[in-house]
């Protein structure tokens, strides 16, 4: 068995975060997204792995190499342009082959892994089978509709949902699939669509299984989301102190200083991750907040927030909150007069100032 993971995605719904990287490459609590998807793949006991890459494709190179850090052995399956999920499979038949394999989104968390799916999708050898999770707002997903536990139908993005159960964007696959995305056409979106392939193949009598999860899951499509699965997985930290804390700062609850990183006359109020060779100085971090590598806070304060590589924030007067820095960014206080603000903002920013 093969797995096939999509990273060739603009990341629109992130930008300006994703003008200048890759989506599955934005940190959560200091690891890569795309790194949460190969360690579930690696413990599912798979170890050939596809990645399909498109724009960002020398920094999902740069950043996954080989795969030998997984035990994976790792080959890149370019895709021109984004034309959809069943375009992805379409590209990377010559590589998959006959070979049966899980498709994974590159910018997914699931909580429960694939280790369960990929053994019943073994035991019960179905052409298809989809991981489903009953969500708020289904009109953002692919929506599956169930009767009496039997997959019928399946939508993408619907205005009006015929369910709450959405495509997780991990699927299990035989090589029927490929009959499939060879005689979809576009949609209006102009993609190819895998909702449409897997109704092709519930169409022409193919075994479409399904497995709604337990736990939580997240597609990290908007900066909300990425927020959200940095609590989650922050929820599950243990504290390690690799790092320099002086005796003049407190450290309380679950907190991450790795190595390198230099805590002064601070408090961080864990869960929280404090990156290697990060500077924090007369400063308070909260709860929720993932500082990346490199990184230096002086004299302000920050929670439940993501800041990337490289990055400076220096003496701002209110608390930042609910926020995702990029990298190599520097916010701090002027004082030129007259006092005014001034800024340098890219595409699609949101800024908000009191």
């Amino acid at each position: 068995m093969k797995a096939l993971v999509l990273s060739g995605g603009r990341g629109t719904r992130l930008r300006p975060i994703t003008h200048t990287g890759a989506k599955q490459l934005i940190p959560i609590a200091n690891k890569p997204i795309l790194f949460y998807g190969l360690e579930a793949i690696a413990d599912a006991g798979i170890k050939d792995v596809g990645i399909i890459v498109g724009e960002t494709k020398e920094e999902i190179k740069k950043a996954v190499g080989t795969g030998k850090k997984w035990g994976l052995r790792i080959t890149y399956v370019e895709q021109k342009a984004p034309l959809g999920l069943a375009h992805a499979v379409k590209v990377s038949q010559r590589y998959l082959k006959d070979k049966p394999f899980v498709m994974y989104l590159g910018d997914n968390l699931v909580k429960e892994g694939i280790t369960s799916l990929v053994r019943e999708f073994k035991r019960k050898k179905p052409n298809a089978l989809i991981l489903l999770s009953r969500v708020r707002e289904p009109q953002r997903f692919g929506v599956a509709e169930l009767k009496k536990g039997k997959v019928v139908r399946l939508t993408e993005k619907p205005k009006r949902p015929k369910s709450d159960l959405a495509l997780v964007g991990v699927y299990m696959f035989d090589k029927n699939i490929f009959e499939a995305v060879n005689n979809i056409k576009p949609s209006f979106r102009k993609e190819y669509e895998i909702t449409d392939a897997i109704q092709y193949l519930i169409d022409k009598g193919h075994k479409v299984h399904s497995h709604i999860i337990q736990g939580w899951w997240k597609d990290t499509g908007k900066v909300e989301d990425v927020l959200e699965a940095n609590r989650l997985i922050l929820e599950f930290l243990q504290t390690k102190i690799e790092g320099k804390v002086d005796g003049d700062s407190r450290i309380t609850g679950r907190v991450v200083i790795e190595r390198g990183a230099q805590v002064v006359n601070s408090v961080i109020r864990g869960p929280a991750i404090i990156g290697k060779r990060s500077k924090i100085i007369n400063s308070y971090i909260g709860p929720f907040t993932s500082i990346y590598w490199g990184t230096t806070i002086r004299n302000s304060e920050i929670e439940h927030s993501i800041v990337l590589e490289e990055s400076s924030i220096d003496s701002i007067s209110g608390r930042i909150n609910e926020s995702l820095i990029g990298k190599e960014v520097s916010i701090f206080k002027t004082k030129a007069k007259p006092q005014s603000y001034r800024f340098t903002i890219g595409d699609r920013s949101r800024l908000e100032v009191l």
